[in-house]
């Protein structure tokens, strides 16, 4: 079922802010310049696990994030660092060595001045990537069309393969009110060599876009959900409200900081890979909240093993729920009184 198919780990933010290296609220990639060899075993860890990709993490590592918490004289730093990281584990394992760049936040579709900031923006990061030699640069979570066109633009002109998704809100379409797959078509016919989705959508509210994507360009499709229980009401981890819990949240949602009651189990994901590969999808990967278990059932869900697959579960050894006839039977039953 491989038939080409890329896995591509993404989700740096998320778990480099639950390891204590990364802060929520700013989510700047800080951590490559004060701790690289996290982001380099997080990286190892993601190919471990079955990702085809080393993505550098430079996904908010733009001169507008940085400006933000006063460190853009870091910009140039920074992103040669996480570059130089992510080449040398892709070296060291053989996979492909991607560059990163992503929504800005501060595009206008009716501002020339900000479109250019943009385009500047996209210019310089490309710039320092394909300095680096990467094999193809990731454009990711644009939720304006044009701007993902912009980054399309910067990429192909400094001849880099491109591949380029769009972060798919509740609205169902993008800013400009786009479909998905117009979208994708039109980054196609302007030089992408995937497009597709990532992010905002867990996997079975990305699931239902997939197939009008598919149909409507020739290119290899992407599909990269965010792992959590996103549904028809809640399309959108944004989205997600949680009345289990009585106590106070930062702006009275789960999003970003308390998610945890909605994570996808692994048998989730390996049930969406199966189904976005039957829709079409051959880029697939899982975005903001995705750990490397989850990248190894999206890899075995494709017929794989990874080397972290020797690792994967076997409850025949189970002191309690196990069949195992090398088990010591303490207690005749336990299994049923768990």
């Amino acid at each position: 079922m491989t038939d080409g198919t890329i896995i591509c780990a993404e989700g740096y933010l998320f778990e480099l802010e639950r390891r204590g290296y990364l802060q929520a609220g700013a989510f700047v990639p800080e951590v490559v310049l004060e701790h690289p060899e996290k982001v380099a075993q997080l990286h190892t860890e993601f190919v471990h696990a079955g990702s085809d990709v080393v993505q550098a993490f430079t996904y908010y590592a733009h001169r507008e994030k940085l400006r933000v918490i006063g460190r853009e004289h870091h910009l140039e730093p920074l992103n040669r660092a996480a570059l130089d990281i992510a080449a040398r584990v892709a070296a060291e394992t053989g996979t492909l060595f991607a560059g990163d760049v992503c929504n800005t936040n501060i595009f206008e579709p009716d501002d020339a001045e900000r479109q250019r900031q943009v385009a500047v923006m996209f210019a310089e990061q490309v710039a320092w990537m394909a300095e680096a030699g990467v094999d193809v640069v990731i454009g990711e979570t644009f939720w304006w069309g044009q701007e993902a066109l912009l980054a399309l633009g910067a990429i192909t002109d400094a001849g880099l393969p491109a591949v380029i998704t769009l972060a798919p809100h509740r609205s169902g379409t993008t800013r400009e009110g786009w479909s998905y797959a117009d979208t994708c078509r039109r980054l196609q016919d302007a030089g992408a060599q995937v497009v597709g989705l990532n992010c905002i959508r867990g996997p079975a509210t990305m699931l239902p876009l997939l197939e009008d994507i598919a149909a409507a360009v020739d290119v290899p499709v992407a599909a990269l959900p965010v792992p959590y229980r996103t549904t028809a009401d809640e399309p959108t981890f944004q989205s997600l409200r949680d009345p289990t819990y009585a106590g106070d949240l930062p702006g009275d949602r789960p999003f970003p900081t308390a998610l945890d009651p909605f994570t996808c189990h692994r048998f989730e994901i390996a049930d969406f890979t199966v189904a976005a590969h039957r829709a079409g999808a051959r880029w697939l990967g899982l975005c903001c909240g995705a750990g490397p278990h989850h990248v190894r059932a999206m890899a075995e869900a494709l017929g794989r093993t990874p080397p972290a697959s020797r690792f994967s579960p076997d409850m025949s050894k189970h002191a309690f729920l196990g069949t195992d006839v090398r088990l010591a039977r303490q207690e005749a039953g336990i299994g049923t009184q768990l």
